[in-house]
């Protein structure tokens, strides 16, 4: 029986290596071959002049495809998403939060720590996430902060005084690291 589990743990690890391989060997091929192309149908012994071609042509592919591709794609998703509002809420909420961590408008970069109530000594670490809460009504000093809970991808919002808030002096990523560990994370 072990023989058996560690025969498919072997398996396991020859599929994983295929799918990670295969991939890149294609588009190595694929580049190469293009490459030698452009070079043959070159008429002038301009050194360099394919790897010029190809990378003209890759980004002009590029182009095109945003154009052709990704917008018609996206649009008939998004017209989708408003078919069936509940899907669209969640999918929406969830592209704002993968947003904030990697994409262009960052909100997890202010680490902070969060004094919970000013009769209690408890305090938790999170993110500022908005410091003008006015769209909401709220503009008597509060601030949004995002605490999230160790071992999961949950976490709640809270609206706190600015004055229960102090800034942490560290990475971000290495703050969020020690947050969803429980604290068992070392930070460097």
């Amino acid at each position: 029986m072990e023989k058996k589990s560690f025969l498919k743990i072997l398996l396991g690890y020859l599929f994983r290596g295929i799918l990670y391989t295969v991939p890149i060997a294609i588009i190595v091929y694929v580049l190469s071959s293009f490459f030698i192309f452009l070079d043959t149908v070159n008429p002038t012994d301009i050194p360099g002049l394919g790897l010029v071609l190809l990378l003209v042509s890759l980004t002009l592919i590029g182009f095109i495809g945003s154009y052709i591709i990704d917008k018609p794609i996206i649009g008939k998703f998004n017209k989708l998403l408003d078919k069936v509002p509940l899907l669209k809420t969640v999918y929406s909420a969830i592209n704002d939060l993968l947003s904030a961590f990697v994409g262009k408008k960052k909100r997890f970069n202010k680490p902070v720590l969060v004094k919970m109530s000013a009769d209690s000594p408890l305090e938790r670490i999170g993110f500022v996430t908005n410091e003008d809460l006015s769209e909401l009504g709220i503009i008597d000093g509060k601030i949004a902060v995002y605490l999230p809970h160790s071992y999961a991808i949950s976490g709640a919002l809270y609206i706190v005084p600015r004055e229960n808030v102090t800034a942490i002096n560290h990475q971000t990523a290495e703050v969020m690291k020690f947050i969803v560990s429980g604290g068992v994370t070392d930070i460097d």
